[in-house]
Protein backbone atom coordinates (compact mmCIF):
# COMPACT_ATOMS: atom_id res chain seq x y z
CA UNK A 1 0.00 0.00 0.00
CA UNK A 2 1.24 3.34 -0.94
CA UNK A 3 0.99 6.00 1.38
CA UNK A 4 0.38 9.53 -0.02
CA UNK A 5 2.66 12.73 0.59
CA UNK A 6 0.73 15.49 2.15
CA UNK A 7 1.74 18.78 2.33
CA UNK A 8 0.26 21.47 4.49
CA UNK A 9 -1.67 24.06 2.55
CA UNK A 10 -0.42 27.61 1.92
CA UNK A 11 -2.78 28.61 4.95
CA UNK A 12 -1.17 26.67 7.46
CA UNK A 13 1.97 27.23 6.63
CA UNK A 14 1.54 31.01 6.82
CA UNK A 15 0.14 30.48 10.32
CA UNK A 16 3.83 29.14 10.67
CA UNK A 17 5.35 31.74 9.79
CA UNK A 18 3.58 34.58 12.16
CA UNK A 19 5.60 34.59 14.88
CA UNK A 20 8.89 34.94 12.95
CA UNK A 21 6.96 37.62 10.95
CA UNK A 22 5.58 39.29 13.78
CA UNK A 23 9.15 39.55 15.91
CA UNK A 24 10.63 41.26 12.40
CA UNK A 25 7.94 44.10 12.08
CA UNK A 26 8.42 44.31 16.25
CA UNK A 27 12.38 45.19 15.75
CA UNK A 28 12.27 46.92 12.91
CA UNK A 29 8.54 48.41 12.33
CA UNK A 30 6.64 47.95 9.33
CA UNK A 31 8.84 50.85 7.19
CA UNK A 32 12.38 48.57 7.91
CA UNK A 33 11.27 44.94 7.85
CA UNK A 34 12.67 44.47 4.68
CA UNK A 35 11.84 41.40 2.20
CA UNK A 36 15.99 40.63 2.98
CA UNK A 37 15.18 40.56 6.70
CA UNK A 38 12.01 38.44 6.55
CA UNK A 39 14.14 35.75 4.00
CA UNK A 40 16.55 35.66 6.26
CA UNK A 41 13.88 35.55 9.54
CA UNK A 42 11.80 32.65 7.58
CA UNK A 43 14.24 30.48 6.11
CA UNK A 44 12.30 30.94 2.72
CA UNK A 45 12.71 32.81 -0.88
CA UNK A 46 11.33 35.39 -1.80
CA UNK A 47 9.14 33.34 -3.98
CA UNK A 48 8.39 31.12 -1.68
CA UNK A 49 7.07 34.19 0.63
CA UNK A 50 5.07 35.76 -2.31
CA UNK A 51 3.82 32.23 -3.09
CA UNK A 52 2.45 32.16 0.22
CA UNK A 53 1.82 35.97 0.94
CA UNK A 54 0.73 37.00 -2.74
CA UNK A 55 -0.44 40.40 -1.29
CA UNK A 56 3.48 40.97 -0.18
CA UNK A 57 4.43 42.70 3.42
CA UNK A 58 0.91 44.33 3.77
CA UNK A 59 -0.32 40.79 3.58
CA UNK A 60 2.36 39.70 6.33
CA UNK A 61 1.71 42.58 8.21
CA UNK A 62 -2.16 42.36 8.12
CA UNK A 63 -2.09 38.36 9.05
CA UNK A 64 0.63 39.10 12.02
CA UNK A 65 -1.85 42.16 13.31
CA UNK A 66 -5.30 39.86 12.87
CA UNK A 67 -3.03 36.86 15.35
CA UNK A 68 -1.85 39.11 17.80
CA UNK A 69 -5.25 40.58 18.17
CA UNK A 70 -6.97 36.59 18.12
CA UNK A 71 -4.38 36.12 21.28
CA UNK A 72 -5.49 39.13 23.27
CA UNK A 73 -9.03 37.98 22.38
CA UNK A 74 -8.18 34.59 23.56
CA UNK A 75 -6.08 35.58 26.58
CA UNK A 76 -7.43 38.88 28.10
CA UNK A 77 -10.25 40.23 26.50
CA UNK A 78 -12.45 36.97 26.66
CA UNK A 79 -11.46 36.72 30.16
CA UNK A 80 -12.06 39.75 31.18
CA UNK A 81 -15.31 39.87 29.55
CA UNK A 82 -16.61 35.96 31.02
CA UNK A 83 -15.04 35.31 34.47
CA UNK A 84 -17.36 35.09 37.12
CA UNK A 85 -15.03 37.45 39.27
CA UNK A 86 -14.40 40.65 37.64
CA UNK A 87 -11.46 41.38 39.36
CA UNK A 88 -9.96 37.83 38.94
CA UNK A 89 -10.19 38.52 35.12
CA UNK A 90 -8.94 42.25 35.55
CA UNK A 91 -5.69 39.92 37.37
CA UNK A 92 -5.75 37.35 34.47
CA UNK A 93 -5.26 40.51 32.04
CA UNK A 94 -2.40 41.87 34.25
CA UNK A 95 -0.56 38.10 34.00
CA UNK A 96 -1.23 37.93 30.45
CA UNK A 97 0.54 40.85 29.56
CA UNK A 98 2.97 40.57 31.61
CA UNK A 99 3.89 37.16 30.10
CA UNK A 100 3.10 38.18 26.99
CA UNK A 101 5.46 41.39 26.65
CA UNK A 102 7.72 39.30 28.49
CA UNK A 103 7.61 41.25 31.40
CA UNK A 104 8.68 44.45 29.60
CA UNK A 105 11.37 43.03 27.17
CA UNK A 106 9.19 42.84 24.43
CA UNK A 107 7.32 46.21 22.70
CA UNK A 108 3.83 46.08 21.48
CA UNK A 109 3.54 45.42 17.81
CA UNK A 110 0.17 46.77 17.70
CA UNK A 111 1.44 49.76 19.45
CA UNK A 112 4.94 49.73 16.52
CA UNK A 113 2.25 49.96 13.85
CA UNK A 114 0.08 52.79 15.49
CA UNK A 115 3.40 54.87 15.72
CA UNK A 116 5.15 54.29 12.21
CA UNK A 117 4.55 55.86 8.78
CA UNK A 118 2.42 52.95 7.65
CA UNK A 119 -0.28 54.39 10.44
CA UNK A 120 -3.28 54.84 8.02
CA UNK A 121 -2.76 51.56 6.39
CA UNK A 122 -3.73 49.67 9.17
CA UNK A 123 -5.50 52.27 11.16
CA UNK A 124 -8.70 50.06 11.51
CA UNK A 125 -6.64 46.73 12.89
CA UNK A 126 -4.96 49.30 15.52
CA UNK A 127 -8.39 50.92 16.23
CA UNK A 128 -9.99 48.09 16.77
CA UNK A 129 -7.38 45.98 19.10
CA UNK A 130 -7.38 49.02 21.59
CA UNK A 131 -10.97 49.49 21.04
CA UNK A 132 -11.96 45.67 21.78
CA UNK A 133 -9.51 45.65 24.93
CA UNK A 134 -10.73 48.62 26.77
CA UNK A 135 -14.42 47.69 26.01
CA UNK A 136 -13.67 44.70 28.18
CA UNK A 137 -11.66 46.24 30.78
CA UNK A 138 -14.03 49.10 31.20
CA UNK A 139 -16.70 46.42 31.93
CA UNK A 140 -15.05 44.45 34.29
CA UNK A 141 -14.03 47.67 35.79
CA UNK A 142 -18.06 48.08 35.95
CA UNK A 143 -18.85 44.14 37.45
CA UNK A 144 -16.11 45.11 40.28
CA UNK A 145 -18.03 48.06 41.35
CA UNK A 146 -16.67 51.09 39.37
CA UNK A 147 -19.26 53.62 38.22
CA UNK A 148 -19.74 53.55 34.38
CA UNK A 149 -17.64 56.93 33.69
CA UNK A 150 -15.04 55.85 36.56
CA UNK A 151 -14.88 52.54 34.90
CA UNK A 152 -14.18 54.43 31.20
CA UNK A 153 -11.49 56.67 32.82
CA UNK A 154 -9.83 53.60 35.03
CA UNK A 155 -9.55 51.70 32.40
CA UNK A 156 -8.33 54.49 29.73
CA UNK A 157 -5.27 55.08 31.77
CA UNK A 158 -4.61 51.22 32.61
CA UNK A 159 -4.37 50.55 28.89
CA UNK A 160 -2.36 54.35 28.86
CA UNK A 161 -0.14 52.98 31.73
CA UNK A 162 0.61 49.73 30.49
CA UNK A 163 1.23 50.94 26.77
CA UNK A 164 3.48 53.64 28.19
CA UNK A 165 5.46 51.47 30.26
CA UNK A 166 6.38 49.22 27.11
CA UNK A 167 7.77 52.03 25.68
CA UNK A 168 9.38 53.99 28.56
CA UNK A 169 11.18 50.17 29.89
CA UNK A 170 12.27 49.97 26.03
CA UNK A 171 13.57 53.48 25.47
CA UNK A 172 15.50 53.44 29.29
CA UNK A 173 16.77 49.50 28.25
CA UNK A 174 14.85 48.66 31.27
CA UNK A 175 12.54 46.10 31.53
CA UNK A 176 11.94 46.53 35.28
CA UNK A 177 10.11 49.86 34.01
CA UNK A 178 7.53 47.88 32.95
CA UNK A 179 7.04 45.36 36.05
CA UNK A 180 7.27 48.40 38.44
CA UNK A 181 4.54 50.25 36.26
CA UNK A 182 2.28 47.14 36.34
CA UNK A 183 2.36 46.68 39.89
CA UNK A 184 1.40 50.08 40.78
CA UNK A 185 -1.59 49.79 38.18
CA UNK A 186 -2.34 46.59 40.01
CA UNK A 187 -2.60 48.16 43.21
CA UNK A 188 -4.55 51.31 41.64
CA UNK A 189 -7.49 48.46 40.96
CA UNK A 190 -6.78 46.61 44.69
CA UNK A 191 -5.29 43.46 42.90
CA UNK A 192 -2.30 42.30 44.91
Amino acid sequence: MKTRKTTATPAANRAGLLPQLGEVFREHGYEGASLTLITKATGLGKGSLYHLFPGGKQQMAAEVLVEIDGWFERNVFVPLRKTEDARAGIAHMFDAVDAYFRSGRRVCLVGVFALGAARDEFAAAVRGYFKAWDEALAAALRRAGYERAEAAALSEDLLAGIQGALVLARAADDAKVFTRTLGRLKKRVGIK
